[in-house]
C-alpha cells in the first residue's frame, strides 16, 4: 500500500482518504444497523424474526403506510405548487420575480420543523387563526395529523420542483412549441403534449428530492403528527424504548427506510428515462408580457404560493417579540424571550456555532480535494468513490444517528455523548454538497490551465494550489455556506446523538415546542432564521462573483 501511495502521489492519498471516510462513517454504521436488525433484542438469536414481526404486525405496517401517504402527499403538493410557479416566472414577466425566487429559496433552507411549529401557532388548538375563525362561528380543524404534515411538507419542499423545473423550462427549444401552435394546438394542449414531456426529468428530479426529504423527515411528524406515526418517528421511539437492550427493531425500521428511499431513486430514474425527449436548443423560450385578467391571475398565483411558504417565517419572527408569561402569550411586544434564551440556554447557541463551523471546516477541505480528484482524475476507482460519497443522500438522519450510536458507543471508537460525534454526523451528512459544488465548478474550468502549470515544472499539487484553487474559490465558499446552513439546522440525527452538554439550537427549539414554550422557541428560531438568511445572502453574493469569473 505504501508503494502504491508513493507511486501515485498526493492524489492517490486523497482517493484513499475518501474511501476511508466512506468506510468509517457510512459503511460501518450501516453494516452495524444491518447486523442489529437480524438479532432479537430479548433472546439475542440471529435470524429474520424482526423483519417477520414488522411485516406481520399492523402497528408497524401502518407506520409504513403512513410514511407513504405523507411523503407522496407532500410530493404531489410540491409538484402542484412548484410547476405552475416555475411556468409563470420563466414564461411570463412577473413583477418581483427575483424576490419571489429568493423567498422560495429561503423557505427551502428553513428547517421543516420550524414551519410545523409556526402552523401550530396559527392553527394549533389555541392557534390565533383558529381562534379568530371560531369567534365567527367556523370550527376549523387543527393542524395536527396527516393533513398538517402534508401541508408543511408541500410548502417546505416545493422549491425543489420549482427550481429544477425552471431550469428545464429555460432550455426548451421554442421552435417545438411554435410548431405545435402552427398545427392548431391550444396553449393547454401544447403545454401537456410538448412542453411537459421535455421537462419531465427536471420535474421528477425535484419530486424525488421532495419525496426523499419528506420520507426522512423527523421533526415535522414528531411535532404535529400527534399519534400519526411514520417510520422516522417510530425508529426514534423504538430506539429510546430499546436503549437498555440491542436496538433491534429500531435497526430493522432503519433498513426498511433506506430500502424505500432506494426504491424511490430507482423509480425516478425509470420515469425520467422511460421516454427521452431532446431538442437542439436553437431558439430559447421568450418571456411574454401578459395583459388583463391573465396577467392578474399569473401574478396572484405566483404571489400566493410564495406568500404561503413565507408565512411561517413571518409568524415565527413576530411571535418571538410577543410578551410571555411562562408558556402563555400576553399583550404587547418586547425582548423578554430573547433575554431568556440568551441567559438560560446560551450553550445551545454556542454548540450550534462550534459544531457547524467545525464540520464545515473539514467539509470544505475534504470536499474540495475529493471533488478535484473525482473531476480531474477520471478512472473506474474515482467513479466508484463518487458514487459512494453520494450515499448520505439516501440515509435519513434518524438512520445515521442510530448507526453512529451502534458504531461509536464501543471501543475503539468510544465517541457517544461527545462533541466529536456531533461534528462527524454533520460532516458526513453535508459532505456531498461540497463535493458536488467542487465538481460542478471544475466542469466549467479548462484542465489546460493546470496542465500549462505542470508543463512549466510545477508539481501537480502546486498547480492545484496556485491555479485551480483560486478559480474554484467562489464555488467552494458557496458549497461551504450551503453545508453550514443545513448543518446548523440539523435535527434528525442530532436528536439521537446529543446529551445535555451537546444540545444545539434545533434540539432546544424542538424541546421548547414540545413543552409548549412557544415564546423562547420563537426567539431561538428567529436567531436561527437570521443566521440562515445572512448565510443565504452571502452565498448569493459569491454566486454572482462566480458567474462573473466564469
Amino acid at each position: 500500500m505504501l508503494n502504491w501511495l508513493r507511486k501515485n502521489g498526493f492524489w492517490a492519498a486523497v482517493v484513499f482518504g475518501g474511501f476511508a471516510i466512506f468506510l468509517i462513517l457510512i459503511f460501518l454504521p450501516v453494516a452495524n444497523i444491518v447486523r442489529e436488525s437480524f438479532h432479537d433484542a430479548r433472546t439475542n438469536e440471529f435470524g429474520l424474526g424482526n423483519y417477520i414481526t414488522f411485516f406481520t404486525t399492523t402497528y408497524y405496517l401502518r407506520a409504513l403506510l403512513n410514511s407513504f401517504v405523507v411523503s407522496i402527499g407532500g410530493t404531489l403538493g410540491a409538484i402542484v405548487l412548484g410547476v405552475p410557479l416555475a411556468f409563470f416566472t420563466t414564461r411570463y414577466r412577473i413583477r418581483g420575480g427575483a424576490v419571489l425566487s429568493t423567498l422560495a429559496t429561503l423557505a427551502l433552507l428553513t428547517p421543516p420543523f420550524l414551519g410545523a411549529y409556526a402552523w401550530i401557532v396559527m392553527l394549533g388548538r389555541n392557534g390565533f387563526v383558529r381562534q379568530i375563525l371560531m369567534t365567527i362561528g367556523i370550527d376549523f380543524p387543527t393542524i395536527y395529523g396527516p393533513l398538517g404534515i402534508i401541508i408543511v411538507f408541500t410548502l417546505q419542499f416545493y422549491p425543489f420542483v420549482y427550481l429544477l423545473t425552471s431550469s428545464g423550462l429555460q432550455t426548451v427549444d421554442r421552435s417545438l412549441e411554435e410548431a405545435a401552435e402552427s398545427l392548431g394546438a391550444r396553449p393547454f394542449k401544447k403545454f401537456f403534449r410538448v412542453t411537459m414531456p421535455l421537462v419531465i426529468p427536471s420535474i421528477t428530479s425535484g419530486a424525488l428530492l421532495a419525496f426523499m426529504l419528506s420520507l426522512a423527515n423527523f421533526g415535522t411528524p414528531m411535532i404535529i403528527g400527534a399519534r400519526y406515526r411514520v417510520l422516522p418517528t417510530m425508529a426514534y421511539n423504538m430506539y429510546t424504548s430499546e436503549v437498555a437492550t440491542r436496538p433491534a427493531m429500531a435497526s430493522t425500521i432503519s433498513i426498511i427506510l433506506v430500502f424505500v428511499a432506494s426504491l424511490a431513486i430507482f423509480f425516478q430514474r425509470y420515469a425520467a428515462n422511460r421516454r427521452k425527449y431532446t431538442s437542439l436548443l436553437l431558439n430559447r423560450p421568450v418571456v411574454h408580457r401578459l395583459k388583463g385578467m391573465k396577467n392578474f391571475l399569473a401574478h396572484a398565483v405566483s404571489y400566493l404560493i410564495v406568500a404561503l411558504s413565507t408565512l411561517p417565517i413571518v409568524v415565527v419572527v413576530v411571535f418571538a417579540f410577543r410578551n410571555t408569561s411562562g408558556p402563555v402569550f400576553t399583550e404587547g411586544f418586547g425582548l423578554d424571550s430573547f433575554r431568556r434564551v440568551i441567559y438560560d440556554v446560551p450553550q445551545a447557541i454556542t454548540n450550534s456555532l462550534i459544531f457547524s463551523i467545525s464540520a464545515v471546516f473539514f467539509i470544505i477541505i475534504a470536499g474540495t480535494l475529493l471533488g478535484f480528484v473525482i473531476s480531474r482524475k477520471r478512472t473506474t476507482v474515482t467513479g466508484v468513490l463518487d458514487t459512494l460519497l453520494m450515499s448520505p443522500y439516501i440515509l435519513p438522519g434518524t438512520v445515521l444517528g442510530i448507526g453512529f450510536i451502534t458504531t461509536f458507543n464501543r471501543q475503539p471508537f468510544m465517541l457517544y455523548g461527545t462533541a466529536t460525534i456531533m461534528v462527524l454526523a454533520y460532516f458526513i451528512r453535508r459532505l456531498p454538497y461540497s463535493v458536488r459544488s467542487a465538481v460542478s465548478i471544475l466542469q466549467q474550468l479548462d484542465p489546460a490551465l493546470e496542465e500549462a502549470g505542470i508543463s512549466l515544472g510545477a508539481p501537480p499539487a502546486r498547480a492545484f494550489r496556485k491555479i485551480a484553487l483560486p478559480l474554484m474559490l467562489p464555488g467552494i465558499i458557496s458549497g461551504g455556506i450551503l453545508s453550514w446552513i443545513t448543518s446548523i439546522n440539523e435535527l434528525s440525527s442530532s436528536i439521537l446523538l446529543y446529551v445535555g452538554g451537546t444540545i444545539t439550537m434545533p434540539i432546544r427549539i424542538y424541546i421548547s415546542v414540545m413543552d409548549g414554550y412557544f415564546g423562547p422557541g420563537s426567539a431561538m428560531a428567529t436567531i436561527l432564521l437570521a443566521a440562515t438568511g445572512l448565510a443565504l445572502f452571502v452565498m448569493n453574493l459569491f454566486g454572482d462573483s462566480k458567474r462573473n469569473i466564469v
